[in-house]
């Protein structure tokens, strides 16, 4: 017999500095009932990585607990919240997650107020009696919880472990330019161990390479600045934005909205 499930699980991929944590806490405040789960809280110790032109290799599966991931998303879509036995996730309470992940600062957010707003308002009528959202995420013994999972690598061949365990996929496209500037504006990111700061060169060293190694297979002529394969995203159901790379954040908040409003009603509840 089937287990009725508590969660959703939207997974949001894309290169390093692409966008993904922006978009995943605004999707958190947006929608109701919604918590964001981050790859990068699955990194092994420090010790364990691996290295690339004499440097750690932050970028890369093998500095991943692929399967601590696996098992992460199968407990949140029975049971709708987080492992409390993960030792590498400190858990406030059985709702919420203390991330090492939202220590790190994204800036300023880049999408005006009045947009937030109007979308705060467009979901909660979608999430109202006689609309297509009512009882999903709320107001029904039925509701379940959405969980946005925000991670660089989640839909390579390295990760087809993971990939089962999302119900929806998105995908960020960036320019090598555009992913360049703003990881390299970026003071550093905290870690299990303390703190780390790119040594220079780290996007040309590694961060890019990988990027490029992992997902050309899903473009025509291997351009990752170019076009996906159609036979590529459909297979893996990729939803990822018309335009190509570098779309604005505030476009790429509204697309993201309208295709989980128009989305989340399809998804069995089984």
């Amino acid at each position: 017999m089937a287990t009725s499930r508590k969660a959703i699980v939207v997974g949001i991929s894309g290169c390093s500095s692409s966008g993904k944590t922006t978009l995943s806490r605004l999707l958190r405040d947006i929608f109701p009932n919604t918590f964001v789960l981050h790859e990068d809280d699955f990194y092994r110790p420090e010790t364990e990585l691996p290295m690339k032109h004499g440097l750690l290799d932050w970028d890369c599966a093998e500095s991943l607990s692929i399967p601590e991931i696996v098992k992460s998303l199968d407990y949140i879509h029975k049971n709708g919240t987080f492992p409390v036995s993960q030792q590498h996730l400190n858990c406030r309470t059985n709702h919420d997650l203390d991330s090492k992940e939202d220590k790190n600062s994204v800036g300023e957010c880049p999408v005006p107020d009045s947009v937030i707003d109007s979308l705060k308002a467009q979901v909660k009528t979608w999430t109202e009696p006689d609309n297509p959202g009512y009882g999903i995420l709320s107001s029904s013994a039925k509701a379940v919880r959405l969980c946005v999972f925000d991670g660089f690598l989640l839909y390579s061949k390295s990760m087809a472990p993971v990939q089962p365990q999302m119900d929806i996929k998105l995908f960020l496209r960036v320019s090598y330019a555009k992913a360049k500037a703003r990881r390299e504006a970026r003071s550093g990111y905290v870690t299990l161990e303390g703190f780390w700061e790119d040594p220079p060169g780290y996007v040309d060293k590694v961060v890019w390479p990988n990027y490029v190694e992992d997902h050309k297979w899903m473009f025509e002529a291997e351009d990752i600045e170019g076009k996906l394969k159609g036979d590529v995203v459909r297979q893996m159901n990729i939803r990822s934005q018309a335009g190509g790379v570098d779309v604005d954040m505030t476009t790429t908040l509204k697309w993201a909205v309208e295709l989980l409003m128009r989305e989340l009603p399809l998804i069995p509840s089984d």
